[in-house]
């Protein structure tokens, strides 16, 4: 495993990276960025099995899917900081011909991004797919997805995870970011998830539960304790309690950070909170 201050640079770099990002076109979604990016950076750069180069058939390699595209900053800057493609180009972000949009395309043909994800509710079904594929190929390698806690309100989810057992499927790996926020709320008081531990167990799946969700180490272990038990006809999925817009002080915890980009002052207040890395900015 890489070592864990390393990894915690790596986070707040990438966080850095996120901030300035969206405030630089005044658009985008920095709160469930913010608060992902411990799973990203515990996912790439300590448990994923990642080939060079890539492909989008992703055939002997562990693959990733992110169903909530609108954290697509987390996403791309996670993906040039793990040499996908330059970190310069971050600095295109939502702008016009960039290979950065708002929500992840595929026909910028972007490094990294195996399905356009941003109508919420579909990423968990392509995740299915390719485990099945995987599955059927011989492929032991792991598919990833990581899907928002408000995103189950859309009923395509309840399909896929109704299916993924009967189907006998295999090293599938389902995170939900159970941060509780949403664009309109918190999610009890737009639409009361209820008891998402039993009602996953009700499908039949192994559910895990992880209070520490921007805590690296403890990401790691618990994806490594998932690898384990993710036996074929055994999905599993991690409930993940993590805090909307961590490390920023004025956005953590707030639905109004879900979609709003900072101004000069909060990008200052932001950036000297989480300081700066030997990584350096884009």
């Amino acid at each position: 495993m890489a070592d864990i201050q390393e990894l915690k640079e790596t986070a707040t770099q990438i966080r850095r990276d996120i901030v300035r990002m969206v405030h630089a076109v005044q658009s985008g979604h920095p709160g469930g960025s913010l608060g992902c990016t411990d799973y990203f950076t515990a996912l790439y750069f300590n448990v994923m099995n990642r080939k060079s180069g890539f492909d989008m058939d992703g055939i002997g390699e562990d693959i990733f899917f992110l169903s909530n595209g609108h954290i697509s900053p987390v996403f791309y800057a996670t993906l040039a900081r793990a040499g996908y493609f330059d970190v310069k180009e971050l600095a295109t972000f939502r702008r016009l011909n960039s290979r950065l949009q708002g929500h992840p395309t595929t026909h910028e043909h972007l490094p990294g991004i195996r399905i356009a994800s941003g109508s919420l509710g579909q990423g968990l079904s392509v995740a299915l797919g390719a485990a099945l594929a995987k599955k059927h190929n011989g492929d032991d390698h792991f598919v990833y997805v990581l899907c928002g806690d408000g995103e189950l309100e859309e009923g395509q989810n309840w399909e896929a995870i109704m299916a993924a057992p009967n189907l006998d499927v295999q090293r599938l790996i389902v995170t939900v970011d159970w941060n509780g926020q949403q664009i309109d709320g918190p999610t009890k008081e737009v639409m009361d998830l209820g008891d998402l531990k039993a009602k996953f167990e009700a499908f039949k799946w192994q559910v895990i539960v992880l209070e520490e969700g921007n805590d690296i180490e403890a990401i790691t272990k618990t994806l490594e304790k998932a690898k384990s038990i993710a036996e074929p006809g055994k999905p599993v999925v991690i409930l993940m309690e993590s805090v909307m817009g961590k490390g920023v002080d004025f956005m953590e915890g707030h639905h109004e950070w879900h979609g709003s980009a900072p101004n000069d002052e909060q990008l200052a207040s932001a950036l000297t909170q989480l300081g700066e890395t030997s990584l350096g900015d884009y």
